[in-house]
């Protein structure tokens, strides 16, 4: 077990000398609070799915790096850029990860499909920036590519009557965009994401050691948010997540409940690893 501690040691120790791939500029979800108005506003499903970034001919990850993929699912990608979620299916997330994050070569691949809620940069509000995508699609049909179907939500309640369907068949929750905002990147008001409970997602810097039963493993993780705010996260790790933790740069989302007054999240608890550090390699032929 003390080879474990060497071993992460050193890993913190490398990767303070590699420079990071700079992220790609996307668009960022705000919370849906109670009481918000968004009647009228556009409304579909959350897909727990990897973030992925087309921008007319490399697909990005939201660190900004190209994912290793295939050469017949980027081919007839549009020329035009697109954001949107590679996906398997609802409750199969461990798995996208896991096949996205391997070789281009992978068979697995052909179970991923992407999932598109933006064409960034096109004019127009978001209806009629997907349909530049959707109008593409009948002149190139692609398989594995399809626009996330999007709804009017006429009133709160239609909202939470829909959210209790998605949550109930296994999905994650709901987003709501304003239909007549222009694209935009950054943290945004216009676009919210409605769950049944509060989380998060941070960056891995370091591990703290664990103690009694813990000792030899990690003990919890240190993690910085959006704003630079650093706090350690030591609940909802298994055994196997102490003995070969989230690497050193992974973004990991983390439930939590409220905010301190210092805004640092409260009672935060791991969930999973929402994507590696590491860049991987570009296509091949």
């Amino acid at each position: 077990m003390e080879s474990k501690g060497y071993r992460l040691h050193w890993l913190f120790l490398l990767l303070l000398l590699v420079t990071p791939a700079t992220g790609t500029e996307l668009l960022l979800l705000t919370k849906y609070r109670p009481g918000m108005v968004i009647d009228g506003w556009l409304m579909s499903e959350k897909l727990d799915g990897v973030r992925a970034y087309w921008d007319g001919s490399r697909l990005l990850s939201r660190q900004g790096n190209p994912f290793a993929v295939p050469d017949w699912f980027i081919q007839d990608l549009p020329p035009f850029e697109l954001d949107g979620e590679l996906w398997i299916a609802r409750g199969q997330f461990e798995q996208t990860l896991s096949i996205v994050s391997r070789n281009y070569h992978d068979p697995e691949w052909r179970r991923i499909t992407y999932r598109v809620f933006e064409v960034p940069h096109a004019s127009g509000g978001l209806l009629t920036r997907l349909h530049k995508l959707e109008a593409y699609l009948k002149e190139h049909p692609l398989e594995h590519v399809s626009v996330i179907p999007q709804s009017v939500c006429r009133d709160t309640a239609h909202l939470m009557e829909k959210l209790d369907a998605v949550v109930a068949a296994g999905g994650e929750g709901l987003v709501l965009r304003e239909p007549g905002s222009p694209y935009e990147t950054g943290r945004s008001r216009h676009a919210l994401k409605v769950k049944r409970y509060d989380d998060m997602e941070g960056r891995v810097l370091g591990y703290r050691p664990g103690k009694g039963k813990f000792k030899g493993m990690v003990g919890a993780l240190q993690v910085e948010i959006e704003g630079g705010k650093r706090f350690y996260i030591g609940t909802g790790l298994s055994d196997q997540d102490r003995r070969d933790p989230p690497a050193i740069g992974s973004l990991i989302t983390f439930r939590y409940h409220g905010l301190s007054s210092a805004g640092i999240p409260r009672f935060a608890s791991f969930m999973r690893v929402r994507e590696q550090p590491s860049p991987v390699p570009s296509s091949g032929q």
